[in-house]
């Protein structure tokens, strides 16, 4: 999950790596460093902290043609200026910033303290870069072959388990080598520069041309060339591809926080995503990346999810509209558990896999393992390129545009609204209705214009999070549709404010979560018009009988008694296929209030990072 800056080119590689790391700090913010190399010689700079911290302590020394940065979220040691990223071998000679995790470092540091090398840190890194300082050493000047290049890749080989890197070598001046397995690297491709970055984002400020690379491949970077082979030295055509992204979208502008930013882009982010997806008779969606026909989509028979977190609680949306509006049984599954179970699938199973990144490694492995059977794959991701995106079988891009803040908000809303228009568009293959179609794609193309009465209630929702900032335990009870917004507000709420925070069906509370009500922790009930209306009163009830405080987000039908309920979130009136995305945009209001009351920072939750990378 931590960030990576390389660069090689002109006398800025400080002020370029500082620049993309923050634009990379949502991966991870225990720690920051960089490393140049200058006069023949690697000088260092680690602080613990934000990027900010980094970028006092180098001051004005912002010169050198070539380095590498890292921001850091920890896996192994502490947060220490030891543990921080560049690290250096013992002999001086190799500087590398890694994402992800070495599983057999142990092994590596035993053989390398016998070959006399130190070590300064308790990471796993530390390993590598001693290890590939040993193959430097040993390897000889072979004309035609690249001494620098060959000790990285027989390192590599003996490494177990995942990486991206991107490592310089203070007799190489004009060199910058990077390579990955199973986290992600992008090369940028400049005019007298290149790059290397764990995320787009960072390279946006210096290029749009750039290359993905694939696991198991080795970059080589000069100013004005690059070359990519395997770690088996075969060579590898790149492909260069533009980036389409406007960098001002990953700017604050007006707005205090990215979280803040991202909520009121919701209206914005769900028209891009609908915009040229649905029928000229208006009573289907349309998908041009799904790379499999309308006859195949008939054969389907069963549709597996996978994701993790919030987009998990999204594929949850999706099983219940799925199997109301198309009748496919769906199941959702925990990315990270699917591929440590044999689960059986039959052989008319469509896998779906869910991601804003596009990098979530847990649901990468799990997909690699469906592909491994023999499954069809799909996803809905918000990156270009992504590994995600290149691996499955085809795919639907969000167009929700970056999301900086480690706390999802507009890609989840982004997610639900497509899984409603797949609903939508396998059910036409079906059996529903041209009457029923054209209701949905209406409710669908009203929908940004609802989402923004919602956001009309942000003081009314932030008068409602002052009195209830301080309670430490609160439940969020929904049934049908609202209980994985019930899931995904108590997420929200934990990740943000670190309330202890729990959802759960609203009739599931007898069985249980009810022993936690008292005076001191409220319930977010969330409530629609319908058949289970009353039930979801009674459900109210049986809380304020134990005199539990209930704060209730209801549609405006809703007809509430005012002794039942202390705070009320309206929403409008809608089709139920849209109701959890407007749901949804109140409990995000909610715990963003929350946690500014208590004085959290919003962006940045602590022990987060918000493309998870490592296993």
């Amino acid at each position: 999950m931590c960030g990576i800056v390389g660069y090689i080119g002109k006398d800025r590689a400080a002020s370029v790596m500082l620049d993309g790391l923050k634009r990379l700090e949502y991966r991870g913010y225990d720690s920051s460093g960089l490393a140049t190399l200058r006069e023949g010689s690697l000088h260092s700079i680690r602080r613990t902290g934000r990027v900010v911290e980094l970028e006092t302590a180098v001051g004005e020394v912002l010169g050198g043609e070539l380095g590498i940065s890292h921001t850091r979220w920890a896996t192994h040691g502490d947060v220490t200026e030891a543990n921080a990223h560049p690290h250096t071998s013992s002999d001086d000679t190799i500087a590398i910033v890694h994402n992800g995790v070495i599983e057999n470092y142990l092994g590596m540091k035993k053989f390398l303290l016998e070959k006399g090398y130190t070590f300064q840190s308790e990471t796993d890194t530390e390993a590598l870069a001693n290890l590939i300082a040993y193959h430097y050493a040993k390897e000889p000047e072979t004309k035609g072959k690249n001494r620098f290049l060959e000790s990285v890749r027989k390192s590599l080989s003996h490494v177990e388990g995942t990486f991206g890197i991107a490592v310089i070598c203070k007799d190489c001046p004009g060199e910058l080598i990077g390579a990955r397995r199973g986290s992600p690297l992008i090369v940028g491709l400049g005019k007298g520069e290149n790059l290397l970055a764990s995320d787009v984002s960072a390279l946006t400020h210096c290029t749009t041309n750039v290359v993905y690379l694939n696991d198991n491949e080795v970059v080589h970077l000069r100013p004005d060339d690059f070359s990519i082979t395997t770690a088996t030295s075969a060579n590898v055509e790149a492909v260069i591809q533009q980036v389409d992204w406007d960098t001002t979208a990953a700017e604050l502008g007006d707005f205090s926080s990215f979280m803040e930013k991202e909520i009121f882009e919701q209206p914005t982010s769900l028209e891009n995503g609908m915009r040229g997806r649905f029928s000229d008779d208006g009573s289907t969606a349309l998908f041009g990346g799904l790379n499999l026909t309308p006859q195949e989509l008939l054969g389907v028979d069963r549709i597996l999810f996978l994701a993790c977190g919030t987009a998990w609680h999204a594929c949850l949306v999706a099983e219940y509209l799925i199997e109301r509006f198309a009748r496919i049984p769906v199941e959702v599954e925990y990315a990270s558990e699917f591929r440590y179970r044999n689960a059986p699938l039959d052989k008319n199973t469509l896998v779906f896999a869910i991601s804003q990144s596009g990098e979530t490694i847990d649901t990468l492995a799990a997909l690699r393992e469906a592909k491994r059977k023999g499954y069809r794959t799909l996803a809905i991701n918000n990156s270009v390129g992504s590994t995600i995106a290149r691996e499955t079988d085809g795919g639907i891009y969000q167009h929700a545009g970056p999301e900086i803040g480690v706390a999802s908000t507009k890609a989840f809303t982004s997610q639900i609204m497509l899984c409603a228009m797949v609903a939508l568009y396998l059910g036409r293959l079906r059996d529903l209705s041209f009457t029923d179609g054209t209701k949905i794609v209406k409710a669908l193309k009203a929908l940004p214009d609802q989402v923004r009465e919602v956001l009309k209630q942000n003081e009314h929702i932030e008068a409602i999070a002052k009195k209830y900032a301080h309670y430490e335990d609160c439940l969020f009870l929904g049934r049908q549709l609202m209980f994985p917004i019930a899931l995904e507000g108590a997420l929200k709420l934990k990740e943000i404010s670190y309330i202890h925070a729990e959802g759960y069906p609203a009739a599931e509370m007898k069985h249980g979560p009810i022993a936690l009500i008292s005076e001191e922790c409220p319930s977010v009930f969330l409530t629609t018009s319908g058949e289970i209306f009353k039930k979801s009163l009674a459900n109210i009830q049986e809380v304020k009988a134990r005199k539990g405080k209930v704060i209730c987000v209801a549609s405006q039908d809703c007809e509430l008694p005012e002794d039942l309920i202390d705070e009320i979130i309206r929403v409008p009136e809608c089709h139920e296929i849209i109701q959890p995305i407007l749901m949804s945009i109140p409990v995000q209001l909610l715990s963003y209030h929350i946690a500014l009351q208590r004085g959290c920072d919003v962006d940045k939750p602590r022990n987060l990072a918000k493309s998870v990378t490592v296993e």
